[in-house]
């Protein structure tokens, strides 16, 4: 049987510096097939993407061809055009080219897969080309500790407020300056962070966000402090705000006073800081999704801890935060506005009697009763004004009827999945609008089991 085969190559950046260029790399398997009396069906090429990972257009559409069975064999240039991760190498190998019966010939090796000589020194020679990527990158982290020490800022070109980068330093930019030490004098004069992000959005004419606020206020770059890797170095720049200016945001911010006034959301941030927290998972790797600086990221690339990492190569998208809460909301009313989609949608799924947890919802409602009391001690005390506790107390009492009319439709603890489900659209339209962060999370919860993010595409999984 002739011989049916692809090419790969890449290069590392669009300025290669290494001395095989993707042309000079391309002639080499050109001229290699025609050697081999090979028929090269196609070459795959990847310009500008590093060895580190497999997320690279080029190498992915290769993989679903082989999967197709479009070809018999892959050549390279070069074992680490292919991958600089061991682990990758010898996966892409075994998993995706030999589970195909594709075999693997590296033409600078001088050996293929179809050869049990070659399967061993694949895996050899993979070893060095992890250890050449491990010794970059120990010497990239070495080179960013000692930038650290020296008090230099290590984010780059992605500036905070109140700097500009320039020539590998932070500068102030006196417009931005006058913005932070505006949001520090306004949270000191007893404002709350929402009612600052509004003020600021009104001056600047830019959006703002409660979470920028927040930052700004618990940033100790403002007093001249750099941070690499959890260490806290002396920074070379210009403070924006004085230690003790500082340290009295901190005390206020954590304060007994405003830990009492803030909502079960703000409490439990990852529980249920935002619309979604807790319901998007990755569809790539299977992690959860966070929320933060703006936007839902996989917890496997956003790597803010370490447990909940399942891949650390994961490239799935981010998405902004406002945006997917927008789309999700949309998908529930056009539910609400499409009979014949709800039919559609219910008909798929079976209708099993669902078990509600009656008992999660009665702790909630213990903890509601809690809240407001603690609220009626801190105004007693002096600490809270009458206007906050008004419209944190409707808050609860909302939450506490939503909740209630749930437990009244499952006083038998067992109801119709599909008449259940029916019933929590109905009363999400009643109560979404009017409702505050807790509330609007606990009816959108119940109507959708999880959310899949995909790239661009977004797969919601109803509660049926």
């Amino acid at each position: 049987m002739r011989q049916i085969v692809c090419g790969y190559v890449r290069v590392s950046t669009e300025n290669q510096l290494e001395n095989y260029s993707i042309d000079e790399q391309v002639e080499r398997i050109k001229s290699y097939c025609k050697a081999k009396d090979w028929d090269l069906l196609k070459i795959y090429t990847d310009g500008g993407y590093s060895g580190g990972n497999t997320n690279r257009p080029g190498l992915q559409q290769m993989l679903a061809d082989i999967q197709n069975k479009l070809v018999n064999a892959v050549v390279v240039y070069k074992l680490d055009r292919l991958s600089r991760s061991q682990k990758d190498t010898l996966t892409l190998i075994e998993d995706s080219f030999l589970a195909y019966n594709v075999d693997f010939i590296s033409i600078n090796e001088n050996f293929d897969t179809s050869t049990p000589f070659g399967r061993a020194m694949i895996g050899i020679l993979s070893v060095f080309a992890q250890l050449e990527k491990d010794q970059i990158t120990e010497r990239f982290t070495m080179g960013r500790i000692a930038r650290a020490k020296a008090g230099y800022f290590h984010g780059g070109g992605n500036a905070p407020l109140g700097y500009s980068y320039i020539d590998g330093q932070l500068e102030i930019n006196e417009y931005e300056k006058i913005q932070v030490q505006e949001v520090y004098k306004q949270f000191l004069a007893g404002k709350s962070i929402n009612a600052i992000m509004n003020q600021m959005q009104q001056q600047t004419g830019k959006a703002w966000s409660a979470s920028k606020v927040a930052n700004i206020l618990r940033n100790r770059l403002y007093v001249g402090k750099v941070k690499f890797r959890g260490e806290e170095y002396d920074g070379n720049h210009t403070p924006i705000i004085s230690p003790q200016t500082y340290d009295a945001v901190q005390r206020l911010l954590n304060s007994e006073a405003r830990e009492l006034k803030k909502t079960s959301a703000q409490k439990t941030p990852f529980r249920a800081g935002y619309l979604l927290s807790s319901l998007i998972y990755c569809g790539k790797c299977g992690a959860r999704y966070s929320a933060n600086h703006g936007y839902y990221k996989c917890y496997s690339r956003a790597k803010s801890s370490k447990k909940f990492i399942v891949d650390p190569n994961c490239k799935n998208n981010n998405w902004p935060i406002e945006e997917l809460d927008a789309l999700v909301v949309n998908e529930i009313y056009s539910l609400l506005n499409n009979p014949q989609l709800l039919k559609q949608i219910t008909n798929e799924k079976s209708a099993p009697k669902q078990t509600v947890d009656k008992s999660r919802l009665n702790n909630r409602l213990r903890q509601i009763d809690k809240e407001i009391s603690r609220l009626i001690d801190l105004y007693q005390l002096g600490n809270i004004s009458m206007d906050d506790i008004s419209n944190r107390v409707d808050a609860l009492n909302n939450e506490r009827r939503t909740i209630e009319k749930i437990l009244s439709q499952c006083e038998n603890n067992e109801i119709d999945s599909k008449t259940l489900f029916t019933d929590n659209l109905k009363l999400f339209e009643a109560n979404y609008t009017s409702s505050d962060l807790t509330t609007k999370r606990l009816l959108i919860s119940n109507i959708i089991q999880s959310i899949t993010i995909n790239n661009q595409q977004v797969h919601i999984e109803w509660r049926i």
